[in-house]
């Protein structure tokens, strides 16, 4: 993407902006529709509907065939910019599990040339949810892209892929492995995607676990534009500070929301970085970035998770400097293929960018650096490891605070939810806010075999969307 279409973007982000008459990004007098839907929604929420990618794959628990589905559309969810009742929802990488195989540890890959989509759906008074359209993923060229992992290069974590057979994933499958002439199939265009945007220009931001990667693309699904934090690729307009590259295996860039005025794109990390090793990563810091999409400058603030190692699912913008945020566990309220957590934590929180420290502005002193790789240090520590060795109150002692958060949902209390992965958040108006969670493709895996997703001993995992009334603006 060019700077006259980022011109372009913000352009029609500013004049968007002139005709909003409230706060919220999707709650203005443009926006068409009632929001009646969302009143007589069902408490117990509705699902979305889904395709089998494949059903002949046996059980590794019973035995047994069972479905992999198509689904999957919960990694991430946002509003239609203009219609009220429709929500875009976005795929991950396809149906995968960890594996180790013959080429090391990694993922098998059931269905190794999926390709990541965005789907359109619609809600009707009732809770009937449709699908209107799918919107495949494609390269710069309009080539179909996979969700195979990136090269080293780009970021890599060196997971194999594989097929459920237990064979790697190879360039041509019909052939054996060779290290030069027909090696592991890995894409540099593969995508995990897990943060969403839609723009009223009818474009769409991508972030991932990847990268991570915030990849713009048309409305057809064609790249136009990458963000990332290596340098030396070519496809970038704009560059994230290099600390990025320090991300935790699959827990990228798990958020992405866009200012109201379409200028700035906000993207969270699911969890502590590896900063500068995988010690650090068993903490509670964790970062958020913005992207001035006129000029790429980039600022960062810090988020303070709940407990060590949680998970930040989701960011949607309110306004321009508060925005809500998903942080869960892991957790099965029911239990599912692991035991149940009446413990679990499923929550919807309200932060304010405005509260926090910018990064940029931490003077530097005797104690305070900054590195060109792991970004501000203090007394020789990344941030990461001085607030997991000296805490958040030594962080402040330093000048730096996160932003504040204020609990808005707490799903386990508000629905009983008994899904393990919370991960869309949908901002209707100023009083409701649609939920939708991860179903895996209804797959799970225990000791690398693949099985059926339950949340109890009877019930599939689904994508479910919730619809909850609360207040989110803050007063």
């Amino acid at each position: 993407m060019g700077r006259a279409m980022i011109s372009k973007v913000w352009l029609i982000g500013l004049i968007s902006t002139l005709v909003l008459s409230g706060c919220m990004s999707h709650s203005s007098s443009s926006t068409s529709g009632s929001t009646e839907f969302a009143e007589d929604f069902p408490k117990q929420g509705a699902s979305l509907p889904y395709e089998v990618l494949r059903g002949d794959l046996l059980d590794g628990k019973t035995n047994q065939p069972f479905e992999v589905r198509n689904g999957g559309f919960g990694s991430a969810m946002t509003a239609h910019p203009s219609v009220r009742h429709q929500f875009y929802a976005l795929t991950d990488r396809g149906p995968n599990a960890n594996y180790t195989g013959d080429y090391g540890k990694g993922k098998t890959f059931p269905v190794a040339d999926y390709t990541p989509r965005i789907g359109l759906f619609e809600v009707s008074e009732g809770g009937q949810i449709t699908q209107l359209k799918s919107i495949l993923l494609k390269r710069p060229d309009g080539q179909l892209i996979s969700g195979l992992p990136n090269t080293s290069a780009l970021g890599g974590t060196g997971e194999t892929p594989y097929h459920a057979n237990g064979q790697p994933v190879l360039m041509d499958d019909s052939k054996p492995y060779d290290a030069q002439t027909n090696p592991i199939k890995l894409d540099d265009y593969g995508l995990d995607g897990e943060g969403l945007v839609a723009l009223n220009d009818g474009s769409f931001w991508v972030s991932d676990e990847y990268g991570p990667h915030m990849v713009h693309y048309n409305a057809d699904g064609v790249e136009i534009g990458r963000i990332n934090a290596f340098k030396m690729d070519s496809r970038n307009t704009f560059n994230l500070p290099s600390v990025f590259q320090h991300r935790r295996a699959n827990r990228g860039m798990e958020g992405l929301a866009i200012t109201p005025d379409e200028q700035t794109l906000v993207g969270i990390m699911q969890s502590t970085m590896q900063n500068p090793n995988k010690a650090a990563q068993k903490g509670n810091l964790t970062r958020i970035v913005t992207v001035d999409l006129q000029t790429g400058k980039t600022e960062q603030y810090l988020y303070r998770q709940e407990k060590n190692e949680n998970s930040n699912s989701e960011i949607a913008a309110l306004t321009q400097t508060q925005f809500l945020v998903i942080e869960r566990d892991g957790s099965f309220l029911l239990g599912g293929p692991k035991k149940a957590n009446p413990k679990a934590q499923k929550q919807v929180y309200r932060i304010d960018l405005s509260s926090a420290t910018p990064l940029s502005s931490v003077a530097l002193s005797n104690s305070i650096s900054r590195d060109e790789s792991h970004g501000l240090l203090i007394d020789g520590l990344t941030l990461e490891q001085f607030a997991q060795q000296r805490g958040w109150a030594a962080l402040a002692e330093k000048g730096i605070k996160p932003v504040a958060k204020t609990l808005v949902v707490d799903m386990v209390k508000e629905v009983a939810y008994p899904h393990d992965k919370m991960e869309g958040l949908w901002i209707i108006d100023d009083h409701h806010l649609g939920v939708l969670n991860d179903d895996d493709f209804a797959t799970w895996s225990t000791k690398g075999k693949l099985e059926q997703k339950y949340l109890n001993g009877t019930t599939i995992d689904s994508n479910q969307l919730y619809i909850i009334k609360a207040e989110l603006l803050a007063k």
